[in-house]
Parts: C-alpha cells; sequence; structure tokens
C-alpha cells in the first residue's frame, strides 16, 4: 500500500481513516484542504491539479517517512487530488495515527507543510471573470523572466 498517492476521482476520507485505524493507537490527527470560492482577492470557480505522478509518489513516500520516524507515529497517508476541482471538493487529505495526539498533529502538520513545499504539484486557478492562472508555480515565474511575453507556456 503506498502512503503516498495521487486520486483523478474525489477523495473520500472514511476509507482512508479506516485504514489508519489500529488498536495501538490512540490519536488520530487529519487535514483536508478543499476548494475555496477566492484568493488574493479574486473569485475562483474552479481549479486543475496537475503532477509529475510518479516524481511525486516517491517524494512524497519520502516525508511520509520522515514523518514517522521524526515523530514516532505508527501510520501516516496523503492522498492530493489532480484534474479538475469543483468548488468545496477535497484537493489534498492527510490522516496520521499515533499513540498520542501530540505525535499525530505534528506529524500531520509536517506532511501537508512538505507536500506543499517539495511535490511537484502544479494549481491552475479559473476565475469567474473567465480569466485563469498558476498560482506558486516557479516554472511559471520563470518563463515570464526567462522568456517573450507572446510564448506559450505548457506543463507536461
Amino acid at each position: 500500500m503506498n502512503r503516498f498517492r495521487f486520486s483523478h476521482a474525489p477523495i473520500d476520507a472514511a476509507p482512508l481513516r479506516e485504514q489508519l485505524h489500529h488498536p495501538s493507537c490512540g490519536g488520530f490527527a487529519a487535514f483536508e484542504g478543499w476548494v475555496r470560492d477566492h484568493n488574493e482577492g479574486r473569485e475562483v470557480t474552479r481549479l486543475e491539479y496537475e503532477a509529475f505522478e510518479p516524481l511525486g509518489v516517491a517524494e512524497g513516500e519520502r516525508i511520509i517517512a520522515e514523518a514517522c520516524q521524526r515523530f514516532g507515529v505508527e501510520r501516516a497517508l496523503c492522498v492530493h487530488r489532480v484534474g479538475d476541482l469543483d468548488l468545496k471538493e477535497v484537493a489534498v487529505w492527510v490522516g496520521v495515527a499515533a499513540k498520542h495526539r501530540d505525535e499525530a498533529f505534528r506529524a500531520c502538520r509536517y506532511i501537508i507543510d512538505e507536500v506543499k513545499h517539495r511535490v511537484p504539484i502544479w494549481k491552475k486557478e479559473h476565475y469567474a471573470t473567465g480569466d485563469s492562472g498558476w498560482v506558486n508555480c516557479e516554472r511559471c515565474t520563470q518563463h515570464a523572466h526567462n522568456h517573450d511575453a507572446g510564448r506559450a507556456h505548457v506543463h507536461s
């Protein structure tokens, strides 16, 4: 079982939580990141996520292994959506089961923070105005500064 994975379908937290349930664990913490209707003063209508999945899974597995070792947790999972997401959908889910709540909370926070920082995932926001834009995309920023403004930018 992969502890980190991508999903092209909506995330259902109940079976994920059940995978973590174990008699040795007394604490459980989870985080859900939802698609919201605004960002930086703009009305958002939906999101698109793209990922370099083979590298993303490998890096996600490393992050979870680090969290388990660092915080002494028994079990952890993370699922990140890719594709088109509507408002209110779950974009990312992290769950951690541990002997005690403190370890579960700290490992959960570590996992989501590291996934956001290290896993190759790109988010495109679609706005009510009909415009769209990639958010926190270093390749997009580099492209804008290093190439002609008229050239197309493509994520592969």
